[in-house]
């Protein structure tokens, strides 16, 4: 009876003793105490452009054979966004400070350098434009009026779906500016206001040095509003 009851207790320790392994595999290794663990979570998927209206520009730029790079669609904050923008690569001619830009304001400006700003600067200036200067695209800013900044009426450059144009370079060395050729005269004046009229049939609203003190040294190109707004 005695040796029943050693053998049964023995076996009763050796059985805790199992359980005990088990459970220690099974949860894995214990931290070592004064060591800190850290939970290491996955970065959150980047969602890229995907609309109807983004895989129709998208092949309208393909078929141009217009390079660019597809961005994610983010809510900057402020009411600010950058939804369905690209990238431009290359166009064909080099563009200097552009950022993201709405894929329709970037096809409607690859398309207006390629048939407008490179033919006219032939005619007009007997040379080819070996760049185009730029202010840029997207701002998180208000727009711009006559008597400064309007708070909070959000500039289409807070969409990324503006683009501010203020030079051109030429093959023979010539700079031909909004800010030092608008009003010049001759066929540096006459290069820069066919290009305006020329904007004007190809992007919602189009603002030029006329339009107000804010613009005296560029063109301000958008695809924003319902109508068509040309000054």
């Amino acid at each position: 009876m005695a040796n029943w009851a050693t053998s049964a207790g023995f076996g009763k320790l050796i059985g805790l003793m199992l359980v005990a392994s088990l459970a220690a595999c099974a949860g894995g290794p214990s931290p070592r105490p004064g060591v800190r663990t850290q939970t290491v979570t996955a970065p959150a998927q980047r969602v890229m452009p995907n609309s109807e209206s983004y895989r129709m520009c998208a092949a309208r730029l393909n078929a141009a054979k217009v390079r660019f790079e597809p961005l994610p669609n983010q809510d900057r904050g402020g009411g600010c966004t950058t939804i369905d923008t690209i990238r431009l690569l290359e166009i064909g001619t080099p563009i200097a400070n552009l950022g993201p830009m709405t894929c329709p304001l970037a096809a409607n400006f690859a398309a207006w350098v390629q048939y407008a700003v490179r033919p006219a600067a032939r005619l007009y200036l007997r040379s080819e434009v070996v760049r185009v200067e730029t202010f840029g695209t997207y701002a998180c800013r208000d727009v711009r009026g006559t008597g400064g900044t309007i708070a909070g009426k959000r500039s289409e450059h807070a969409h990324a779906n503006a683009v501010d144009i203020s030079a051109f370079v030429l093959a023979d060395g010539r700079r031909i500016s909004l800010l030092g050729d608008w009003h010049a005269g001759g066929p540096n004046a006459q290069f820069l206001r066919v290009l305006h009229q020329s904007a004007c049939k190809r992007f919602r609203t189009v603002l030029g040095p006329d339009y107000n003190a804010a613009h005296r040294g560029h063109f301000h190109f958008d695809m924003g509003g319902r109508g068509s707004f040309c000054r």
